[in-house]
């Protein structure tokens, strides 16, 4: 991690509201996060979001109701992305105010769980349209993940995938390539990087289209998707059939029709069990 790759001018974030002595007090009901997540997954590895929906809200209430801020703030990371795959931006931007508030109140800014939520809160704030608001919290996550991370760590290719997402948003075409770029280079460090790969190629292929639609990157951009979607060690799970979900409309956008259909057909028998 370079400082400038998360030091640009931009507008400011006051990561000091967020910061200083993380609060160690225990909760007064400490509620099964982690058996929570595992019936998540099981619900997502089956496409029934909008039970997941649901049920993630029902837990997010109770552990605001009982005094179980740490619980509410792992179920409200995860609804994040939930609104991000509904697309409810009136829910998705409540949880974002919600994440923000819980990490305020309890200092958890420079702790490298309460950097990971800012991280997803970015996202989400980039989803739904406020790319410009979204990327001072992407550098302050970059500054506090370069504090207590590897460089390589794989946490930093989604971190620099959704920062270059952002910046094409604001037509900083530059800083999104140079940000997909270091994103590439640490998933191709990892093992079975390829859902995460094709869903990048697939964002620097739009990039690509926004500057000049006759671009011969783009092409190379999404063969090299496709090539990975059909690595045969990449197993065929719920999260392959999500980043399908993802892909398949930038492969109908370019033209590759085929592609795209075999893609759907793939993530309906992944849903399907068979």
């Amino acid at each position: 991690m370079e400082p400038k790759d998360y030091a640009e001018s931009c507008c400011p974030f006051d990561g000091s509201m967020y910061t200083g002595t993380p609060d160690s007090a225990p909760c007064p009901v400490s509620l099964p996060v982690r058996r929570v997540i595992e019936e998540l997954d099981r619900l997502y590895e089956q496409g029934r979001e909008a039970e997941a929906q649901g049920f993630l809200e029902s837990w997010q209430e109770r552990a605001a109701r009982e005094g179980d801020w740490r619980g509410e703030l792992s179920f409200t990371s995860e609804l994040l992305g939930q609104y991000r795959r509904s697309g409810d931006k009136d829910k998705g931007l409540a949880a974002v105010d919600r994440a923000l508030r819980l990490i305020r109140e309890h200092s958890m800014g420079q702790t490298l769980s309460g950097a990971t939520v800012l991280l997803n809160a970015a996202t989400t704030l980039k989803c739904f349209g406020k790319a410009a608001e979204s990327l001072p919290i992407f550098r302050h996550v970059s500054w506090v993940y370069s504090q207590k991370l590897d460089p390589m760590d794989y946490r930093f290719a989604g971190l620099y995938n959704n920062m270059a997402l952002s910046c094409a948003d604001v037509e900083d075409l530059e800083g999104a390539e140079r940000y997909f770029t270091l994103a590439l280079k640490i998933m191709e460090s990892c093992e079975n990087p390829g859902n995460d790969m094709a869903v990048s190629y697939c964002n620097m292929a739009e990039m690509y289209d926004r500057q000049n639609p006759e671009d011969e990157r783009i092409e190379r951009c999404m063969e090299r998707a496709w090539e990975l979607l059909n690595d045969a060690k990449l197993p065929r799970d719920g999260y392959h059939a999500f980043t399908i979900s993802k892909c398949a409309p930038s492969f109908d956008y370019f033209g590759y029709f085929l592609y795209a259909k075999e893609l759907r057909e793939r993530a309906e028998k992944i849903y399907a069990g068979t």
